[in-house]
């Protein structure tokens, strides 16, 4: 009887540490609203902001850095994207249908596949199409707006004239104050994880749902060898523990702040549930 006792209180002991672990000592992952849209007062706008409203998006909603970005090697460098589109519209590769920069530039973000710079093509298809999604749909979504406003900021990037137009009839005037203008409301929640993949591009770059991305580890049976925990950590903070034969810093420390905690966990529960 007494070492039944002490085996009981050892267990309860047990039991009781490791439910203290699980609370206090695992970090919790609160709810989250997804990141917020912005609302476009175009007829407001004068270039300097649309300029600037183009660099949110490249840097935010449009995920441009994603894949866009000096580390990870996985698309081309943007910087002088405004430059060389000229000479680029001239190359016998080209197959699109643009006759200007605008034109040119605005056809690489929503058929990627009309000019694949050398080097960066899906494996196997010898540089001819491309990994990008069309960001105008896919779970991305940019309006035509706001796909012209990255070209203001891509060919100001470059130091060149900006030379696309601000979509509205209005002139440019003064923005209203800031307190005139109603908050701006978060995004609509992704509700499955092909779309949660497709917004973030994830088949850029690893083999995953129906996506063929080679720069990444291969996803397909990750569920096997990973658990939930490392996954959400891998999600979270890529470069904590980088999987064998990648280097860290090519996966962007991003989506902690780009994804909100529902569509994180529903991510993390279909990954690892690909056995």
């Amino acid at each position: 009887m007494k070492n039944f006792l002490k085996v009981l209180c050892f267990s309860l002991l047990v039991i009781t540490l490791f439910a203290g672990y699980a609370n206090y000592g695992i970090p919790q992952i609160e709810p989250a609203l997804p990141p917020v849209e912005e609302k476009l007062e175009l007829g407001t706008m004068t270039m300097e902001k649309f300029i600037k409203l183009g660099e949110r998006l490249y840097n935010g909603k449009g995920t441009c850095t994603l894949c866009h970005n000096p580390t990870g090697g996985r698309a081309p460098l943007l910087a002088s994207a405004a430059t060389v589109a000229a000479e680029r519209l001239q190359d016998t590769r080209y197959q699109g249908k643009a006759s200007s920069v605008v034109d040119y530039l605005y056809e690489s973000m929503v058929e990627p596949s009309a000019y694949v710079v050398s080097g960066f093509g899906k494996a196997g298809s010898n540089d001819t199409e491309s990994p990008m999604p069309n960001v105008a749909a896919n779970g991305i979504d940019l309006s035509d707006a706001e796909l012209k406003a990255i070209i203001a900021y891509l060919q100001d990037l470059a130091g060149a004239d900006v030379t696309v137009s601000i979509p509205t009839d209005a002139a440019p005037t003064e923005a209203k104050e800031e307190t005139a203008n109603p908050p701006p409301t978060p995004r609509t929640a992704l509700d499955t994880p092909a779309a949660i993949i497709a917004k973030f591009t994830c088949g850029a770059c690893h083999k995953v749902a129906d996506q063929v991305g080679a720069v990444g580890p291969d996803l397909t049976t990750i569920g096997a060898t990973r658990d939930k925990a490392y996954l959400r950590r891998s999600l979270l903070d890529p470069n904590a523990d980088a999987a064998a034969g990648f280097m860290a810093g090519m996966m962007p420390n991003i989506y902690s702040e780009q994804m909100s905690a529902k569509e994180l966990e529903m991510l993390v529960d279909y990954l690892a549930g690909l056995k």
